[in-house]
């Protein structure tokens, strides 16, 4: 098998996507810085900076912090608001042939709704990625998807205002005690795919000052220091539905991917697609470079695509 002849291409609801990997939703902006170093059509797909109904200003500065292996944000969900996304971000995306997929949160149902319904029929729009999980607002009752009930709250009330075409993925936090039950509760409500996983809460302390080095004090981790939760996450949700307790469902894994064999790992685990975040803050073009890696390694093993790598982990514990 050589590099070239892998088939990277994966289904996403009705679409058939030209590779799995996507940009993790606050890492890329609304594209356009990251587009100076990689064609947005070239990625199967490009997900948004989470947009909220009104214009959003985020949390005091400094509200980012390098750590060991990764990195703190408590940027407090900064945007622009969805008519203002919708008037100058989409068409600009439209035209540079991205797909999308758009990043959603709200305080109240209605606001995760209000913000659904104007994404409905936009050019360029793929799918939706509810931001149920954001650890990094100021109110942490923000978090809807810290329990089953309220996660299945957001699903359903955004799936009753969307296009049933328009596939509708959950993001799910870490930072629960059972991610398998929040997922089946996600399913249930008609979520038509999962995001795993956003970043986990922590916190720095300057030493000089004695303070917590974020404004906010506690701020999302991400980067390589996350990978094995979020392999992990992925790894039992997938198993969870090879058992039958929960419907199948496409897996979008992430959290400190920076290298093909990254990607590998998150495939064999039960992603169907990949996001690629923290990484572009110092390799923007990093996308690409991942994608020939990745060409690289399943040829290597043998696989002919990418979707025959997906749930090998899981196939291989049970031969």
């Amino acid at each position: 098998m050589e590099p070239q002849d892998v088939d990277l291409s994966v289904p996403f609801g009705p679409l058939t996507l030209p590779n799995p990997l996507t940009t993790a939703s606050g890492c890329a902006g609304y594209g356009r810085e990251l587009a100076k170093f990689v064609p947005l059509d070239e990625l199967g797909s490009v997900t948004t900076k989470t947009i909220m109904a009104q214009a959003r200003s985020g949390l005091a500065t400094p509200r980012m912090a390098e750590t060991p292996s990764g990195m703190l944000n408590s940027i407090g969900l900064q945007g622009p608001g969805i008519a203002a996304f919708v008037k100058h971000e989409l068409p600009w995306l439209a035209e540079r042939g991205a797909r999308v997929l758009v990043s959603v949160a709200g305080e109240r149902l209605e606001e995760f709704t209000e913000v659904a319904g104007q994404l409905n029929g936009q050019p360029g729009v793929i799918g939706l990625e509810l931001n149920i999980s954001c650890p990094n607002v100021a109110d942490r009752g923000l978090v809807f998807g810290r329990n089953p009930a309220t996660s299945y709250d957001v699903v359903r009330a955004v799936r009753a205002v969307t296009d049933a075409g328009l596939p509708v993925y959950a993001k799910l936090s870490p930072d629960v005690t059972s991610i398998t039950e929040i997922a089946a509760a996600c399913v249930e409500a008609g979520a038509d795919g999962l995001s795993m996983i956003n970043t986990t809460l922590g916190l720095a302390v300057d030493l000089d000052t004695g303070r917590p080095v974020l404004a906010g004090g506690t701020g999302g981790l991400s980067g390589p220091a996350v990978r094995p939760i979020a392999v992990r996450c992925v790894y039992q949700v997938y198993a969870a539905m090879a058992a039958g307790r929960i419907p199948h469902v496409p897996i979008l894994g992430m959290g400190g991917i920076r290298t093909g064999r990254d990607a590998l790992e998150f495939a064999m685990a039960g992603a169907g697609g990949l996001a690629v975040g923290t990484v572009l803050f110092n390799d923007p073009a990093a996308p690409l470079r991942i994608l020939d890696e990745l060409r690289g390694e399943l040829a290597a093993r043998g696989f002919a695509s990418y979707t025959d790598a997906v749930g090998h982990a899981h196939r291989a514990t049970t031969d």
